[in-house]
């Protein structure tokens, strides 16, 4: 049996916050975000790029973190979303104990997929990015292949990548206003069925 993680056992926290999954499979559906701090990919496009340096954020406790889950979910939060910056720079392992026995919630996990997984989550939202490729490990365990598109290449890098994810959910996600990646992935979405497109509906609506 595993032991506990030490009570001091912290992580870069950039914030955490309850409100409805915006992308992929499971947008619209309540959840708390766990936001870690920490990202040496560097997309030009990211929208969170002040979450890149890890020790511009404060380190919280894995036991604050998960108490303050387990209460989203009394709220409705129906599982929790770890995301970053790039979570998998840091080991999950505790983390996610910590979660699992203080909250109970289902653990989701969006990665780039550039790290080793831990923390064994029940759903893996792989979101690789042309400049820094998937390890295969991730390619085939993810429950969805979300690959974002701003130009023709990164519908080349999608098929490459599909194939090597039979298991997953397949979609596309324009680059936020970028009317090019937007026209591609429509049209790519409709001449392949194996294809969903993904918007992220939470920029529409104005919401965390």
């Amino acid at each position: 049996m595993s032991q506990d993680p030490p009570a001091s056992a912290s992580l870069p926290v950039v914030e955490t916050f309850h409100s409805l999954q915006g992308e992929g499979l499971h947008a619209g559906r309540s959840a708390f975000f766990i936001r870690l701090a920490g990202c040496s990919v560097g997309c030009s496009w990211c929208d969170t790029k002040h979450s890149w340096p890890a020790e511009s954020h404060p380190a919280r406790t894995l036991h604050s973190i998960a108490t303050e889950a387990a209460a989203a979910a009394s709220d409705g939060a129906a599982f929790v979303v770890i995301t970053g910056g790039e979570p998998l720079h840091h080991n999950l392992d505790a983390l996610a104990q910590t979660l699992r026995k203080i909250c109970g919630l289902p653990l989701h996990l969006e990665t780039s997929g550039v790290d080793p997984l831990s923390g064994n989550p029940d759903w893996i939202t792989l979101s690789p990015k042309r400049h820094a490729p998937p390890r295969a490990e991730l390619l085939s365990r993810c429950h969805e292949l979300k690959v974002v598109v701003h130009e023709p290449a990164d519908l080349l890098f999608a098929e490459v990548l599909s194939a090597q994810a039979p298991q997953a959910a397949w979609l596309l996600q324009p680059g936020w206003e970028s009317v090019e990646g937007q026209q591609l992935a429509l049209d790519a979405a409709r001449r392949d069925g194996r294809w969903r497109l993904s918007l992220q509906s939470h920029k529409w609506l104005g919401v965390r």
